[in-house]
């Protein structure tokens, strides 16, 4: 039987690194354990920041420092580019480490070398987390890096020199990949990636429907609370705007009462600088754009359906960029 990623990763952890290395003790959980659910504080890996809990990790490395256990590293792992992920799957657990990187300790979201490649923009994402958060956030595909940055943990003139070259490279590897995709234009990657940039904030807009949320079958949560990072750490400096036309100010409440501790909806939610923008607080929309919105917002994207809300989008879109639509702020 084919092992899981999950389980793969982990062997692979304990072969690689080892349960004690230079002061640090390894906390794994095995598969089908809920004890990686549990907060940090509490023996877990799950790391909370300003009352937010993000996803759980993989793997964390601890030293003992007056009787307590202090986080070095926190690691979410995945064997996703050998398992067809070669697209925005690669951002749905970005978050998982996060919450590391937000407390001032040493992020990492290892990607198991595949027959895919890790999607550049997870290098810019984490890149711009290490800058703008208390902690650093590095992409890595050889479990290496993880012995090189134990080895240096107590030294911390080399640990600082090993880390700025890293974030230097992840930073190269985006830069490259942002001046071949969107030709080294903003402009050109909010066309491609339903963006509107403004002076102090950015607005991003996806066709998500309540059913995304409440829906176990669906993936769309995941790859929206993906997208939502990936946007916040591309402009880290700018509140961020996510609109989702096909939904409404009371689908929002719905889903706050009912679904308030489902992951994905609770990111989306308390994540600081986002807000997520229903139809009714835009301003300035026609009645005609709202109600053929309202009328298919909870049907596919798709046919019909989808050329409505297509045009409708694009008159919504330039009516923000043109100033005669607004977010109600």
């Amino acid at each position: 039987m084919a092992q899981s990623s999950d389980e793969l990763i982990k062997r692979e952890i304990i072969q690689a690194v080892g349960y004690v290395r230079n002061g640090c003790r390894l906390r794994i959980f095995p598969e089908g354990s809920n004890d990686d659910q549990k907060l940090v504080s509490e023996g877990g890996l799950t790391f909370q920041s300003d009352s937010v809990s993000y996803g759980s990790c993989d793997a964390g490395w601890f030293f003992k420092e007056n009787d307590s256990w202090i986080p070095f590293i926190g690691l979410e792992g995945t064997d996703a580019l050998n398992r067809g992920s070669s697209g925005n799957a690669q951002y749905q657990r970005f978050h998982h480490a996060l919450g590391a990187v937000k407390e001032g300790y040493i992020g990492i979201y290892y990607l198991r070398k595949g027959n895919s490649i890790i999607q550049p923009d997870l290098y810019g994402m984490a890149y711009n987390a290490s800058v703008t958060e208390q902690g650093i956030y590095l992409i890595v595909d050889d479990l290496k890096v993880i012995n090189d940055l134990l080895d240096l943990r107590l030294k911390p003139i080399e640990l600082k020199e090993y880390i700025d070259n890293y974030l230097l490279k992840m930073k190269k590897i985006y830069d490259d990949s942002f001046n071949l995709k969107y030709k080294g234009s903003w402009d050109t990657f909010a066309k491609k990636r339903s963006t509107i940039i403004k002076p102090d904030y950015i607005i991003k807009y996806a066709a998500r429907m309540i059913r995304n949320f409440t829906d176990g079958s669906q993936r769309a949560g995941h790859i929206a609370v993906g997208e939502m990072y990936l946007t916040k750490y591309f402009f880290p400096n700018k509140h961020f705007y996510y609109l989702f036309p096909k939904m409404t100010q009371a689908d929002i409440d719905y889903l706050d009462k009912n679904k308030g501790n489902d992951k994905e909806w609770y990111l989306l939610r308390n994540e600081p600088n986002v807000t997520i923008v229903p139809i009714d607080n835009v301003i300035g929309v026609s009645k005609d754009v709202k109600d053929s919105l309202i009328k298919i917002k909870d049907l596919p994207s798709k046919g019909i359906e989808l050329k409505i809300y297509n045009s409708c989008v694009k008159q919504i879109v330039v009516g923000l960029n043109n100033g005669k639509i607004s977010i109600k702020r």
